[in-house]
């Protein structure tokens, strides 16, 4: 068992989805997203998302655009996020972390780098938006190699005949990305997204979590009633961008609202 399944697990044994929360890492510095991840933490966050700053974040709307130039532009780097993960792991041993970002800072040291660096931080997993399983090489074996679950990204556009290529090698969990467009505030029919959830639990034993335009507790208990987890980031970036260093209170109540929602949500079997 890993951190992510152990998480997963204890979720379903409670009778509700999983919360992931995301956030971007260096945001609003390096020195202050430590008591952020914290504040996920103490909010109920099962699983958090670190997002890496990226100078062009292709799938990401305006908030977590926001949130990538004030990281970048108070000097964080991959070495700074990488820190950070390791420090995380020193204070909270069984919370499963996954970095989230684009290849370019991932791959540009070399993959097996990069895996070495997770491993040694201790870090969970990898959701790479901008590598297809067909380029799966350039990332996926050297993850594998180093005990790092590589996270593979589901669409409403990813048909039959591309799924099994998805799940291929994918491992932790698989993230159904609900709407066709970047991270903020378009939002899926839930008929849609029970269709989809219900089709990628045929094809994978995996859990299958949800993200993109999940932004109220209502939201989350409604996913959370048919997936395996819910996906709460563009909400909680907007909170550390309005309040700043002050963030990690407001970040821990809003969060625990959610984890509030799912608690009370029965899951559909």
């Amino acid at each position: 068992m890993t951190r992510l399944s152990n998480a997963f697990s204890r979720a379903r044994a409670d009778g509700r989805a999983g919360l992931v929360t995301f956030v971007t890492g260096g945001d609003p510095t390096p020195g202050d997203t430590a008591v952020v991840l914290d504040a996920l933490v103490a909010g109920g966050a099962d699983v958090i998302e670190l997002g890496m700053p990226f100078t062009d974040p292709m799938a990401d709307g305006g908030a977590i655009q926001a949130a990538n130039l004030r990281s970048l532009g108070a000097g964080t780097r991959t070495a700074d996020i990488l820190a950070i993960a390791k420090a995380f792991r020193g204070r909270h041993p069984d919370v499963p972390l996954v970095l989230m970002g684009y290849a370019n800072p991932m791959t540009i040291r070399g993959a097996d780098w990069f895996a070495a660096q997770c491993n040694d931080a201790g870090v969970d997993g990898v959701i790479c938006v901008d590598i297809p399983p067909e380029e799966d090489a350039e990332l996926g074996p050297a993850l594998r190699a180093a005990g790092v679950s590589l996270i593979r990204l589901a669409t409403p556009t990813t048909d039959a005949k591309r799924l099994p290529a998805v799940l291929k090698d994918t491992s932790g969990f698989v993230y159904y990305v609900s709407v066709a467009g970047i991270t903020g505030k378009q939002q899926a029919a839930q008929a849609s997204i029970e269709d989809a959830v219900a089709k990628l639990k045929a094809a994978t034993d995996l859990p299958v979590v949800v993200g993109f335009g999940v932004r109220s507790p209502e939201q989350a208990s409604a996913i959370g009633a048919v997936a395996d987890g819910v996906v709460v980031g563009s909400a909680i970036v907007e909170i550390v961008g309005k309040h700043g260093k002050d963030a990690a209170p407001h970040v821990r109540d809003f969060v625990g609202t959610l984890r509030a929602a799912l608690n009370n949500k029965e899951k559909v079997a």
